[in-house]
């Protein structure tokens, strides 16, 4: 991605966060369930600051380093989207300029609690 916009994402753009440096931003409406986008990325067995984890269905896990504007996604402990493996679902009403954040999971909540209390 070279500019703002991924074309494999229509409806979503990457700019300045007030949560975190970058963030993925609608510029379209989307009502809860509606699908959003897709994980792009190439396949990897290391983790990385972009690297979307998805539980295999024999219980596995195989990451994704993300190269679509969805690796912007930041965190939220009230999020508006969430993943079902590399697919990206509204769970929440997201007007066009609404940031679209996802919880990053139990490990990361316990991480910033650990960090918040330092």
């Amino acid at each position: 991605m070279t500019g703002p916009f991924d074309e494999s994402t229509p409806g979503i753009e990457c700019r300045e966060s007030a949560i975190h440096g970058k963030g993925a931003f609608a510029t379209l409406a989307f009502s809860p369930g509606d699908h959003v986008g897709t994980y792009t990325g190439e396949p990897t067995f290391q983790d990385g600051i972009h690297v979307l984890w998805i539980e295999t269905d024999d219980g596995g896990w195989r990451g994704i380093d993300g190269t679509g504007v969805l690796r912007w996604l930041n965190h939220s402990r009230n999020p508006n989207v969430e993943f079902d493996g590399p697919r990206l679902r509204a769970i929440a009403a997201i007007s066009p300029g609404d940031e679209l954040t996802f919880h990053y999971g139990e490990e990361w909540e316990a991480f910033i609690e650990k960090d918040e209390e330092e």
